[in-house]
């Protein structure tokens, strides 16, 4: 072969492997892109509380979205054929867990809300809303047995006793006046909408109130695991509303630190296994710092704030700064501690820009106890001090740092994968690539690429001054799980803290996507834009049973090809609410024939067979 000919000959094979192989790998990657036009929300850093709430609230077929913006408010935003509308008011004030389901099956769904306590000053009961089909929120009475008063954390509406309606478990931060007695409640549903105390399980300590709704042994009785204190706790379902404790019988060990757990049928063999994600909250002091941006991030609550003089310069930069009442509007600028005046509200995170002159000067001597708040001042020589006292969790971003101490800070700590062997579970996280140490808040659970394999998608904690990139573990079936990179599952907003996070096909296409929602910052809905051609899906939206038994809670169960996996109708890796997504999706990879088997909570069954792919089919009533 001459040169000329070797020449031509590796430039077709450069010219075949770019535009032929090329095309080829493009035609199967799983990408995220960040949706505005299609979520428009509001441009606010805000507070938030948990997992978004996902449910069909006006029954047209498409999924709407409550969302809660801790201490503001909950709003709803409505699905209009794949693009949801502005948020929209429903109750405003301090507001935590959240559940959906109709209880006195009129056809209406119900939403029911539970409200904070003003730390155990203001204990109040949960709310109730009816949703009219034309979106209409309609306020509901007391039950003839009102709701205990307390501080509110977790609500979730179940079938507990398998007679077909939704009873509900009420449980709450432990108020120190109750002197240790439970006021974690369970109410039964005396079939007609009426709920009446039936008892309680025992008494939580601290913030121990999160909870997961399950069935860990199979027996088609609801069970739920306690977190959020101590070492988690599983509690089996008897059938009658009443639970055992049976925590050394179902877990290999302790597990303590624990943010989130979500249930996965990760090895598609018809039972539920359990992913725990594991993080510490920011301790009081903490500080994060870029010597290349020349950012830094800080928390503290509690008392007295305390940072080192700052080198800035003649212009101070603050973005994000965020405390709650009575410290969210309470600034003093330079020497004379002048007031700082804020146009607008003052709820959401607070970007300052102020000049030298206008803030001369530091106080010799203040007590921060007696004046409360923010303490802003110039001292000289291109140096800022930023100090003062304030009881609720702050945070803040300062720009233009020309150096800060070394901090140092903990590494993290190892998400766990349990699978569920029938009567208990086995740590398998290390078998399966899982094992880095982070700080993660939350996990939720979809097959992402339609491979027939449910994937993992964790939102870490992040240190506030850096974007907060996602972590999607891509599940390959057999050989494990493997880390995505590139999908573009970024959030932007510095100050902000991941916290929350729920899957949802907004747009019925077959893929599912991602909103987002961070403690101080947006929410933030991403669209599934991966390209997998020869991945098929099936949704199957359950309806109720022919004795009216409600979706909520009902179990369905997929065999396709080789596999038989199964997924719950409303489970969430929320830590205090519970969703209502009717519409259960599943990847099929190249399988065309599924058998689709639904078990509601009473025992009624129904099984169809389905050999048209890539639709929406609907089991039940």
């Amino acid at each position: 072969m001459n040169r000329t000919i070797h020449h031509e000959f590796i430039l077709s094979l450069t010219f075949c492997f770019v535009f032929c192989l090329i095309p080829f790998l493009n035609s199967a990657q799983t990408t995220f892109k960040e949706v505005i036009k299609e979520f428009p929300r509001q441009d606010k850093n805000l507070r938030k509380w948990d997992a978004p709430v996902i449910a069909d609230l006006d029954q047209d077929g498409y999924l709407d979205i409550l969302i809660n913006d801790h201490g503001f408010g909950v709003q709803v935003q409505w699905n209009n054929n794949g693009k949801y509308t502005k948020p929209y008011d429903i109750i405003m004030g301090d507001l935590h867990g959240v559940s959906v389901g109709d209880i006195d099956k009129d056809g209406n769904l119900e939403v029911i809300m539970s409200r904070g306590g003003g730390s155990g000053s203001n204990a109040r009961n949960s709310k109730l809303y009816r949703v009219t089909k034309d979106r209409k929120f309609i306020e509901l009475g007391e039950f003839n047995e009102p709701l205990a008063m307390m501080r509110g954390r977790t609500v979730s509406f179940i079938d507990g006793d398998n007679d077909g309606d939704l009873d509900l478990l009420n449980f709450a931060f432990p108020d120190g006046q109750k002197k240790g007695a439970s006021e974690n409640y369970i109410y039964e549903n005396d079939g007609n909408g009426q709920l009446t105390l039936h008892g309680t399980i025992p008494a939580a300590k601290g913030n121990g109130q999160k909870t997961l709704i399950t069935d860990f042994n199979g027996d088609d009785i609801l069970d739920f695991i306690l977190y959020g204190h101590g070492p988690i706790k599983a509690y089996k379902g008897n059938g009658d509303l009443t639970y055992s404790d049976v925590s050394k019988k179902v877990f290999p060990n302790d597990i303590e630190h624990v943010s989130g757990i979500t249930e996965i049928d990760y090895d598609n063999d018809g039972d539920f296994d359990l992913y725990i994600t594991r993080g510490s909250e920011f301790n009081k002091g903490d500080v994060f710092y870029d010597k290349d941006t020349k950012t830094l991030g800080f928390f503290t609550k509690r008392g007295e704030l305390e940072l080192e003089d700052l080198e800035i310069g003649d212009i101070l930069n603050l973005e994000n700064f965020q405390s709650q009442w009575p410290n969210n509007n309470t600034y003093y600028i330079g020497e004379t501690s002048y007031d700082y005046e804020f146009k607008g509200e003052t709820h959401s995170g607070k970007d300052i820009k102020l000049v030298n002159s206008d803030a001369l000067g530091y106080p010799d001597k203040v007590n921060y106890k007696n004046k409360k708040g923010w303490y802003i001042g110039y001292v000289g020589n291109k140096k800022w001090r930023i100090a003062g006292f304030l009881w609720a969790p702050a945070t803040g971003i300062i720009h233009g740092v020309e150096g800060y101490s070394e901090v140092k800070h903990s590494e993290g700590l190892q998400d766990i994968l349990l699978e569920n062997k029938g009567n208990k579970f086995k740590d398998i996280t290390k078998e399966f690539g899982l094992s880095k140490k982070e700080h993660n808040m939350a996990a939720s659970v979809a097959d992402f690429d339609n491979n027939g394999f449910q994937d993992l998608l964790v939102i870490r904690r992040g240190d506030l001054i850096h974007f907060n990139e996602s972590i999607l573990y891509l599940n390959k079936g057999e050989s494990g799980f493997e880390t995505l990179q590139n999908h573009n599952i970024v959030s932007t907003e510095l100050g902000a803290i991941g916290m929350a996070i729920e899957t949802v096909d907004y747009n019925q296409d077959g893929k599912v996507d991602i909103v987002i929602g961070n403690e101080r910052g947006k929410w933030h809905l991403f669209k599934n834009e991966s390209v997998h051609k020869s991945h098929n899906y099936l949704i199957v939206e359950i309806g109720n049973s022919k004795s009216g038994t409600s979706a909520l809670g009902a179990k369905v169960e997929t065999k396709f090809c080789k596999n038989n996996q199964v997924q719950r109708v409303g489970s969430t890796g929320a830590q205090y609410s519970l969703s209502h997504n009717t519409f259960v999706h599943f990847g099929l990879k190249n399988c065309s024939s599924v058998e689709v088997k639904v078990t509601w909570t009473n025992g009624e069954t129904e099984t169809k067979t389905v050999s048209t792919i890539n639709k929406k089919i609907k089991i039940g009533h």
